[in-house]
């Protein structure tokens, strides 16, 4: 059901603007609570991008990719 994914969807779009945001700061002002929040911020986007079309195909670039470098190695 599409309708499920809806929300999930809305909440990755959220979750991305904020990686994006908290990603633009210096790296120098951070301290070591806001590291980790920003931690747990792109897991919590990974967990909720993972089941949509845009994590499957990012998955399968990231297989293919692996898959290549380990048959040249």
């Amino acid at each position: 059901m599409a309708t499920g994914r809806v929300p999930a969807t809305n909440v990755a779009v959220l979750f991305a603007v904020v990686v994006v945001l908290r990603l633009r700061c210096r790296t120098q002002a951070r301290s070591r609570l806001d590291e980790k929040f920003t931690v747990v911020i792109v897991l919590a986007f990974g967990v909720l991008i993972a089941p949509t079309g845009i994590g499957q195909g990012i998955l399968s670039v990231l297989h293919q990719l692996v898959q290549g470098i380990s048959q040249s190695g």
